[in-house]
């Protein structure tokens, strides 16, 4: 998973899209980058960090120009290396600058045509490196000396052909504009917005409305589906529709887990559709388990608060939090490594004895992946004094892989895949668990009767993947690259500083 954002301005871009990087660090914390454009000139800052390491003053006085893409990332596809920190630059033709979130799943296939039909270099693992390149060719082929909208249009209808998976992205041509397209499918989030300045109006594109909002941009609306929204350096915004027969099929884990409450996504509230999700549960439990001995429900913080809060209302119970958490330590689901999150947990957080003393505690999350830190966190509540302790999952079980840009374990090391959820129970240690059905979920997210969404993608838990053409022989290939074996084996390039123009 992945942040990406775009501005086209009437002013000097830096501030903004470190900023809006800022908003968007929730997800990716392994490398951040910013590229901007300053007249025919590209000025480029990137490396593996946080976005509040990675640039420092003297990085942000080099970031010239008006106009500027921005990224922050944890690896999907690819190494957790510098090198392959985006945004990505390829000079052929007119000079691309891209930033990509989401995973492509005909690499191979595209890699081979790329190098042996398109003659075009690859210099990463990177799919996203792909991308950029699918979209030069398609531009290059037209062979004009400059292009215009319609170009563009044509070139993303050939990337739409070729690409196959999840992906969102913002791109940037020097002297010609910036423009957001999204997968037909429109599996990864994009929005654009706007807002009126003295020297006129500029334009924001963002993987979430949150990065908008912070920034004083008014959200326009969501990227649709195979469409393309794009701003020309005269302040022109043109948007067309690229896909033959775009179909709305949102991936549902973001408003499990991965997005900010305080966005809106595909104009369904992430806050509103999780506390839909804790009456739903609630509902379960007092259908399922109407005799419970519950005395209190603890939230793990962060996502799932609004869970658990509305969950403790419609079940009458105490809500309390009984967790500090540590906020200078990243997410755990999304750290490299299981011996890098097993040591995490108890870094992150803390449970406060008073608060689960003597008491049956029901500790509510939004999700249960592999199960590490739920086990880990269980046995905290037991150790602060908890005489019993439940579990609550405000998603159905994890059972599959994802394979549209969420790096999520291979399916072996999901705690729930293969296991009922009684096994599941045992394995944590809770003394009763109970997870949300996925109808519930799905009809929680999309608000039915008030939402466009006709249908999401729900992969992780059913094994459905929307786009039609994962394959058994995809999945293996997946979860060889994915164990965390294979990642423990991956080492680090060494550092490395990048200025188009400027080395340090």
């Amino acid at each position: 998973m992945c942040g990406i954002v775009a501005i086209a301005g009437k002013s000097p871009v830096n501030q903004a899209l470190y900023d809006a990087l800022l908003v968007l660090q929730h997800r990716g914390q392994d490398a951040a980058g910013i590229v901007t454009c300053q007249g025919d000139r590209l000025h480029l800052r990137k490396n593996n960090g946080l976005a509040k390491d990675v640039f420092q003053t003297r990085h942000m006085l080099r970031l010239l120009g008006n106009m500027g893409v921005g990224h922050v990332r944890y690896p999907t596809a690819g190494a957790a290396s510098s090198a392959e920190a985006q945004p990505f630059y390829v000079n052929s033709p007119y000079g691309i600058v891209l930033a990509h979130n989401g995973n492509l799943i005909n690499v191979e296939e595209l890699k081979h045509d790329l190098v042996v039909g398109d003659l075009r270099h690859l210099n990463t693992e990177s799919d996203s490196e792909i991308l950029l390149n699918i979209l030069a060719h398609e531009l290059q082929v037209q062979g004009k000396p400059c292009i215009d909208e319609q170009d563009v249009f044509s070139a993303i209808e050939g990337v739409h052909r070729r690409c196959r998976g999840g992906y969102a992205a913002v791109t940037m041509i020097p002297g010609f504009g910036v423009f957001g397209f999204r997968d037909p499918h429109g599996i990864r989030p994009l929005v654009y917005g706007s807002r009126e300045t003295p020297q006129g109006t500029e334009y924001m594109i963002a993987s979430e409305s949150v990065a908008l909002d912070t920034i004083g941009f008014k959200l326009i609306a969501d990227v649709a589906p195979g469409e393309v929204v794009l701003i020309t350096v005269d302040g022109q915004l043109h948007r067309r529709q690229c896909a033959p027969q775009p179909v709305l099929s949102p991936c549902i884990f973001e408003f499990v887990y991965f997005a900010r409450p305080d966005s809106i996504i595909d104009a369904i509230s992430v806050h509103k559709a999780r506390s839909r999700m804790g009456q739903k549960l609630a509902m379960k439990i007092k259908r399922e388990w109407p005799s419970h001995d519950i005395d209190v429900v603890i939230p793990i913080p962060d996502t799932s608060r609004t869970a658990a809060l509305q969950l403790a209302n419609q079940l009458g119970i105490e809500y309390t939090e009984g967790f500090i958490k540590n906020r200078y330590i990243g997410r755990t689901f999304i750290m490299p490594g299981q011996t890098v999150r097993k040591r995490s947990v108890r870094q992150k957080l803390n449970a406060i004895d008073l608060e689960f003393r003597n008491k049956n505690v029901l500790l509510v999350d939004d999700s249960i992946v592999r199960g590490t830190t739920s086990q880990q966190i269980i046995q905290m509540a037991r150790d602060a004094g908890a005489r019993r302790v439940y579990f609550a999952s405000a998603a159905p079980p994890v059972r599959y892989p994802n394979v549209y840009g969420i790096d999520m374990p291979a399916a072996s090391e999901l705690i729930a895949a293969g296991r009922s959820e009684d096994e599941v129970a045992r394995r944590l240690g809770a003394d009763g668990l109970i997870f949300q059905d996925l109808e519930d979920l799905i009809e929680a997210v999309q608000k039915r009767g008030k939402s466009d969404v006709d249908r999401f993608d729900a992969s992780v838990f059913d094994g459905k993947y929307v786009t039609g053409d994962v394959t058994p022989e995809y999945l293996q290939a997946l979860e060889a690259r994915r164990n965390d074996g294979a990642k423990e084996d991956q080492r680090p390039h060494t550092e490395s500083t990048i200025d188009l123009y400027n080395s340090e």
